[in-house]
């Protein structure tokens, strides 16, 4: 029998003697092969004794102010016979009552990486105000450059994909206002190509991955998430939050600014902690919010609106304020380790004489905090806000849906509060070996199917852009979808479900365009948000690889054109844009090469090259589990075993067990604490 001591919060609590505590592992189960897996328990109890009623702070009393918050899991950890055997979070359950007396607590027991989770909780990619100092001015000639810059050594750029317009390449033929992307001189009929507007930055995926670890507090490994990994390190986001313009056509023309140059007064509960963001300090809610205003003083009427974001989400608005002086009393939006930005609305170039935060905190002493940017003017430039340009989901599922692209398992390493991101071959390459044959209980045993599907799908959430649409309609299958099986050689019918691994991003289809005067191949790529309808559409939000790539026609050196102004949608103004342009692509280079990696699912056509792609993520990263999963060599072998501390304290769900010779993988194992009785669900080790 093990002795088991169970800690929350480094406190050991009390445990019943005959209690049984039984642990499940698994990091992907053949049953459910898209999701990660973590350590969890049963709920068990412990004893309402003197020593834990203490730790849970009486919970069953309600009375009490300030006790145990039940809502929230703790930080817990168990040791069998004093020696350390899994770190993760508890979680009460309740208290069961005999006689209006406490008698027992409930709690579950997880593992560590579950807490991601809790961690993440429903905020959304917007919450990730750090990405801010990113932002772009949106104009023709930032847009300009962005659409010249080198993604290899830039983290926004701006891509060849339109919201609206379809593009095309016609050196001979060229009507005003149309997508002609070929430079025709002039004027009139001549001022066709992609106007500035049609056009929306990209941001490189790690920065959101860094952004998620600064604002919560987490580290992730570098085993996947690297500089040298350029299927993940190229990979870009298109920052498209609505259909259409970045500024909706139909309203009257705004430009948005944020605050940005702000001297420092005095800052002891509060702090810059960059140029457009203030942030509370954690510790104010222990005292008195006595003031908390922003202050906007001008010379001149113009009228402009006001926007206060609390973590990224609007607290406070205002619009057509003409007065020179305006004073905005925000304290009933105060928050503990809040963090707020201004936004400015306006038609006309404004100056300010002066633009002020002030805040003023007691708590036994007076304390007041003074942020001021003196005399400020802001022009008639639209600031892109990345935090308000970027695509509505959730942060948990940008990084289930990475997880799923890659098949990715994560786990909260041994001794450390590092979250380690790998793939899943790459996890069971680094094993070791444990023969456990000796510790077999002969009790029961048992081999069965493994397989409880007869098909698996992988796909994206989203394929309905015009081009990927049309793909489906002419050959009847989805873009970049794979469906994956194996017929029997006796041709009978495998048994099973359907299951389906579906990533929720949105895979555009792209387009390498010909010369419509002579049917000559140019070496433009380009990508359009479009429906079916041709319409302006939002869907998931969009994944690609942007390529700085030469602009040649038949080979030789050609330019496009670039409509720098284009207002209510008439052309007004071109040139041309001569050397390279950003063009997204579903491959990470243009490469003549069909092995290029690429992020569909299926071995669909290299839209740049017309080859078939070899390299894909089904190939890379799944290939090895699946095909081993449908061999009909393997089974699921069901035993139970008495396994030694040296076993159950050093095993990772990596490693291999050796029984009778054969050597398996852990599909999962259930343990019983106190007895040291393990059921293990056993794969063949067949890769």
């Amino acid at each position: 029998m093990q002795q088991i001591q169970l800690y929350i919060e480094g406190q050991r609590v009390d445990m019943f003697k005959d209690e049984s505590v039984s642990i499940t592992q698994s990091i992907q189960n053949v049953k459910d092969i898209s999701k990660i897996f973590t350590d969890f328990s049963k709920t068990f109890t412990l004893p309402a004794s003197k020593n834990n009623n203490k730790i849970f702070k009486h919970y069953y009393n309600f009375d009490i102010v300030g006790g145990f918050d039940g809502r929230t899991k703790k930080d817990s950890n168990i040791e069998l016979n004093n020696l350390p055997f899994r770190d993760g979070k508890i979680k009460l359950e309740g208290v069961d009552l005999k006689n209006n007396v406490p008698h027992t607590y409930r709690i579950t027991f997880f593992g560590s990486t579950v807490t991601l989770k809790d961690l993440l909780g429903e905020d959304k990619l917007n919450n990730l105000n750090s990405l801010n100092t990113l932002n772009e001015i949106y104009s023709p000639i930032e847009v300009e450059a962005g659409l010249k810059r080198n993604p290899i050594t830039n983290d926004i750029v701006v891509p060849l994909i339109t919201h609206t317009k379809r593009l095309f390449y016609d050196s001979v033929a060229h009507t005003n206002g149309d997508g002609n992307l070929h430079y025709h001189t002039g004027s009139g009929s001549n001022l066709h190509g992609v106007a500035w507007d049609e056009l929306k930055y990209a941001l490189r995926v790690h920065k959101i991955i860094e952004a998620i670890q600064t604002r919560y507090g987490i580290t992730f490994s570098t085993d996947f998430f690297n500089t040298s990994n350029e299927r993940y390190y190229k990979l870009f986001m298109w920052l498209h939050r609505k259909k259409g313009d970045v500024i909706a056509g139909t309203q009257t023309v705004e430009y948005l600014k944020l605050v940005d140059v702000w001297s420092i007064y005095n800052g002891d509960v509060s702090s810059m902690i960059n140029s457009s963001t203030l942030l509370l300090d954690s510790y104010i809610e222990s005292g008195v919010v006595d003031d908390f205003d922003l202050t906007l003083t001008r010379a001149t009427t113009e009228p402009y609106s006001v926007s206060v974001l609390r973590n990224g989400v609007e607290v406070y608005s205002e619009s057509n304020i003409t007065q020179t002086l305006r004073i905005i009393n925000l304290k009933a939006y105060a928050q503990n380790s809040a963090e707020y930005t201004v936004v400015l609305t306006y038609s006309n170039a404004i100056t300010f004489t002066n633009i002020e935060w002030f805040f003023r905190w007691f708590d036994g002493s007076l304390y007041e905090d003074s942020y001021s940017t003196g005399n400020f003017s802001v022009a008639n430039e639209f600031e892109f806000i990345i935090t308000e340009q970027i695509p509505e989901i959730k942060i948990i599922d940008f990084l289930t849906g990475l997880f799923k692209m890659f098949n990715l398992t994560a786990y909260v390493e041994k001794n450390t509060n590092i979250i380690k991101i790998i793939t899943l071959d790459e996890f069971y390459a680094n094993y070791n070996t444990y023969d456990i044959s000796k510790y077999i209980s002969s009790d029961s045993s048992a081999v069965n199917v493994s397989l409880p599907y007869r098909e698996v799908s992988f796909y994206y959430e989203d394929t309905n852009t015009f081009l990927a649409k049309t793909h489906n309609q002419l050959f009847g299958q989805e873009w970049s979808r794979i469906d994956y099986t194996q017929s029997p050689l006796d041709g009978n019918t495998i048994d099973g479900a359907l299951y389906n691994v579906v990533a929720p991003f949105s895979v555009l289809k792209y387009e390498r365009l010909y010369d419509a005067e002579d049917s000559t191949l140019t070496t433009i790529q380009w990508g359009w948000c479009a429906d079916d309808n041709q319409d302006s559409y939002i869907g998931k939000p969009i994944l690609f690889y942007p390529i700085l790539n030469a602009i040649q026609d038949n080979g030789v050196a050609e330019q496009i054109s670039f409509v720098d102004a284009a207002p209510n949608g008439d052309y007004t103004s071109h040139k041309p844009i001569t050397g390279s342009v950003v063009m997204p692509s579903n491959a990470v280079s243009f490469a003549n090469n069909s092995t290029t990696a690429n992020i569909n699912f299926n071995a669909e056509k290299n839209e740049y090259w017309g080859s078939t792609y070899t390299n894909t993520l089904f190939q890379q990263y799944y290939q090895n589990y699946i095909t081993s999963v449908f061999n009909p060599s393997n089974r699921i072998t069901k035993v139970s075993a008495y396994l030694p501390l040296r076993i159950l304290l050093n095993y990772t769900l990596a490693d291999r067990f050796v029984l009778s010779g054969h050597s398996y993988k852990i599909n999962s194992i259930t343990t019983n604490l106190e007895t040291g009785k393990s059921e293990l669900e056993l794969l063949n080790d067949l890769w």
